[in-house]
């Protein structure tokens, strides 16, 4: 090896020590310079590299910080079904959106499905109005109303099924990282292109998805990039429990110990606030009793009779607005009477049959209603009494099904972290 080889090496050498006097690199100041071969990044020989200063603000979303905790009800099991026994299980941090989806949004997101999608599509993303409608009920006026009457943009969006909300994740998704896209530079104002419902193409294995062709213009939006954000999308039954939990708000700072337990998203054993000026107010959207939705005229108290405004009552200790009442909320997991002595006890999921099949429930017999296309649904809503509004209780209802009183959140990963 002659000695500008040597040199060479020994300039690339000292650089790469220089770096690291810096302290060690980390992912968002990894250095000029490979700390494993000393080979220059960004380079025609090194390897690309892009600026990453963290995951992109997501639109809507509120940070939850994971960790220990004990989910399932520890209240009497009225319905007799024991499927929620407790459990201690570790979740991840994660994200979440602070309120319920609202029409407004759903009115966007059809704005943008018949522009870039077929007629087809756009039908069978159409919320059910007729879900409002009841033989014995003058409900009418929401058949014909609540969707698109301008009064109601800020009420959850009802009678979507658990299908028509994840094709609104993967949209929204595409829709966000557009944007971001556009911000950046990287791409045109039409964002990254790719055309159709979801915005961008998706290639086989998860690696780049491309905005364009590579003639032209549109930069590629890639993960290695870290210009995307994650997937919206339903948030599981353990995340979505553990939320609504928020027992951060009752923990001593370094006190390892969960000494605080809560039947609701608040303190105490009540459903009204016991505290200041709205004492004796309801804390949630939810029915009081046989026939009494909201309270006597005068003095109505939670002061709905169907859905409400999705910023209404109190947030949870998280900012999470109506995790209890209001509209109840899909979550990603299929239905299984034993999914918390089935699951993984670190971000516990169920997202098939496995370990305990379809083929063992009678379904076709009708002494079952249990398959793989029925999915968890939680939170209680204003149609519900208080006993649905402990986050433990869990029901359950067909994929392709949609009521008045079921909405949902999006959530997403807390990408790039390891807690």
């Amino acid at each position: 090896m002659n000695f500008s080889k040597y040199l060479r090496f020994a300039v690339v050498g000292a650089c790469a020590l220089a770096a690291c006097k810096g302290g060690p690199p980390t992912a968002t100041k990894p250095g000029k310079y490979s700390s494993t071969t000393g080979i220059e990044y960004n380079t025609e020989e090194g390897m690309k590299v892009s600026d990453y200063k963290g995951i992109p603000e997501g639109p809507g979303l509120v940070f939850i910080e994971g960790g220990r905790t004990v989910l399932g009800s520890s209240e009497e099991d009225v319905a007799m079904t024991h499927d929620n026994i407790e459990r201690t299980v570790t979740l991840a941090s994660f994200y979440m959106d602070e309120a319920e989806v609202a029409n407004i949004h759903w009115l966007e997101y059809l704005h943008f499905v018949r522009k870039d999608s077929a007629e087809e599509f756009y039908q069978s993303a159409l919320p059910d109005t007729t879900v409002w409608a009841r033989e014995l009920s003058f409900n009418d006026p929401y058949v014909d109303y609540y969707l698109r009457y301008p009064g109601f943009r800020y009420f959850p969006v009802v009678g979507v099924s658990w299908l028509q909300a994840n094709d609104y994740c993967t949209w929204r998704t595409a829709k966000v990282n557009e944007r971001l896209a556009g911000e950046s530079g990287e791409g045109d104002e039409g964002g990254s292109g790719g055309g159709g419902l979801f915005g961008r193409k998706k290639n086989k294995g998860g690696d780049a998805a491309e905005g364009t062709s590579e003639d032209g213009g549109k930069a590629k939006i890639a993960i290695e990039n870290g210009n995307t954000l994650p997937n919206y999308r339903l948030p599981t039954e353990a995340e979505w429990e553990y939320a609504a939990q928020a027992l951060v708000g009752t923990q001593e700072t370094g006190n390892e110990n969960q000494e605080n337990k809560r039947i609701y998203p608040w303190d105490g054993r009540q459903v009204r606030n016991p505290y200041g000026k709205n004492m004796g107010q309801f804390l949630a959207n939810f029915k009081r009793g046989r026939g009494d939705y909201a309270g006597i005229a005068g003095a109505l108290n939670d002061g709905a009779m169907i859905t409400e405004y999705i910023y209404n009552y109190p947030p949870n200790d998280y900012g999470l607005y109506n995790m209890s009442g209001n509209v109840n909320e899909w979550v990603q997991d299929i239905y299984r009477p034993l999914s918390f002595e089935d699951v993984e006890d670190l971000n516990p999921f169920r997202r098939n049959g496995f370990l305990d099949p379809s083929e063992r429930y009678d379904k076709k017999g009708y002494q079952s209603l249990i398959d793989d296309h029925v999915r968890v649904y939680k939170g209680g809503s204003w149609r519900d009494v208080a006993y649905w509004l402990s986050p433990g209780t869990r029901r359950f209802m067909a994929e392709d099904s949609a009521t008045a009183t079921i909405g949902f959140r999006c959530a997403m990963i807390n990408a790039g972290s390891n807690k």
